[in-house]
């Protein structure tokens, strides 16, 4: 059985590491290069570093600092905000990512996965998708520019065409439950799960010990992300595997 991914999330503007509460009102935590040291000692599975400005900002992802946690850490790294070409990719690879996460630029180009997937293979391709319930629609609805832009597509039908058109993996934040330290949203992984057959990186809710336990135990995820719980050592990553271990998920 694979084991299951412990994930945390790097949100970085202006060189700082922020976290917020449903992507608004965001507060600074501290050095990236540092706190990716101190999740390597944690012992975390991967670290996803996120440029939330860059794609607002009109710029590329900082390459400069993507060098530096890389130098520092060797599990491996996502990194994503502000790519959108597939020199874009080539440079954060070169940098030092593993894998290169595409929101906005996929959305608005879909040709992108494929041409990334062809060029690096589709294990590096990773498409993040944010997303939030929509009532009107009764369905999930796909954000981008940070969660500021709502587009007519559904989350569900999107990843399909995502891993259709070349994803390795997706990365799906629940806009609902980012922050809110209320759980992982398991009906949308659930449906996820159903549609989609490329490992899924839960993210948004992670509030304690149970919500982990939950989103593993309920849905067919590979991995769940965290910030908060994370950033402000309310829970360690050791924390969340012995949980998890006691309660028979695969983890490393």
């Amino acid at each position: 059985m694979i084991a299951k991914r412990i994930i945390p999330c790097l949100d970085v503007a202006a060189g700082r590491v922020k976290k917020g509460v449903n992507f608004v009102n965001l507060t600074d935590v501290g050095d990236p290069v540092a706190i990716a040291a101190a999740y390597q000692q944690q012992g975390a599975d991967e670290l996803v570093f996120l440029d939330i400005a860059a794609t607002n900002e009109h710029r590329q992802t900082m390459a400069a600092m993507v060098e530096k946690v890389s130098a520092q850490v060797f599990m491996p790294l996502t990194i994503g905000g502000g790519i959108s070409s597939v020199a874009d990719m080539q440079r954060i690879l070169r940098a030092g990512a593993d894998k290169t996460a595409i929101n906005s630029a996929a959305v608005a180009d879909p040709a992108l996965i494929t041409a990334g997937a062809e060029k690096f293979g589709n294990q590096c391709i990773v498409v993040a998708i944010d997303t939030a319930w929509d009532p009107a629609s009764q369905s999930y609805r796909v954000y981008t520019h940070g969660g500021q832009q709502a587009t007519p597509l559904d989350a569900v039908a999107w990843a399909k065409r995502a891993v259709q058109l070349g994803a390795g993996e997706l990365l799906v934040t629940s806009m609902d439950r980012d922050g809110t330290k209320a759980g992982f949203d398991d009906r949308l992984y659930q449906a996820l799960g159903a549609a989609v057959n490329v490992p899924i990186i839960a993210s948004g809710g992670a509030g304690k010990l149970a919500d982990f336990v939950d989103v593993f135990e309920q849905t067919p995820v590979d991995g769940a992300l965290a910030a908060s719980v994370f950033h402000f050592g309310e829970l360690t990553i050791g924390d969340v595997k012995r949980t998890l271990k006691e309660r028979g998920v695969v983890v490393r």
